[in-house]
């Protein structure tokens, strides 16, 4: 009986932890992330956890921590019920897809400096890890304007031409809404390394 209550516990602080770093999760990405199994078996796990936290629809259940969860993994950010909850849960594919990396940071402030003022180039990717010695740079396109997107990666070729990602040329990972979409970014980065998924390679 002990031994499977502190299973328990450990199951539910790890979920927590997950929400803490992710902000947002669905039922199915806490599913995946936790080998909870059946659809049943999940739900199960999550409303024992609801004093821990909120929930939302929006196709599916979406989980995010509240003040007694917050507490429990000592987490400072207070998420709400908001319209922009896609951005958060389509990032997670990605990170999910290639395996939790150790090393993922969300909305990392990169800078160079240039000679003067002027030069100055900034960029804040939704985010980014390492694979081996490789940045890779993961970028989220859903409400966001195709013209904000071309300025984004125009100032990632300067980071890339002033070496700010060190010797070797990042990856960039982008997750959009269509195909058309698809194929515009993929134009506009014509000559980085780029991948671009669409909600669709995630839903099959």
């Amino acid at each position: 009986m002990y031994h499977s209550e502190r299973k328990r516990q450990k199951r539910e602080e790890a979920i927590l932890l997950d929400l803490k770093k992710l902000d947002y999760l669905t039922r199915s990405q806490i599913q995946r992330l936790h080998n909870l199994k059946s659809d049943r078996n999940a739900q199960r796990v999550l409303k024992q956890m609801e004093e821990y936290v909120s929930v939302m629809r929006s196709g599916e259940n979406i989980y995010y921590l509240n003040a007694k969860g917050r507490a429990v993994v000592n987490c400072d950010k207070v998420r709400k019920s908001t319209g922009n909850v896609q951005h958060y849960i389509m990032r997670n594919y990605i990170y999910i897809d290639y395996g939790c990396p150790p090393s993922w940071k969300n909305e990392v402030r990169i800078v160079s400096e240039g000679k003067t003022k002027k030069d100055k180039v900034v960029c804040v990717p939704d985010a980014l890890f390492k694979k081996g010695d490789q940045y890779v740079i993961v970028e989220v396109d859903n409400t966001q304007t195709m013209k904000k997107n071309h300025a984004k990666i125009v100032r990632y070729r300067i980071l890339k031409e002033r070496l700010a990602f060190g010797m070797m040329a990042p990856k960039f990972i982008w997750i959009t809404t269509t195909e058309h979409r698809r194929q515009e970014l993929l134009k506009l980065s014509e000559g980085l390394q780029t991948q671009v998924f669409t909600m669709a390679d995630f839903n099959a």
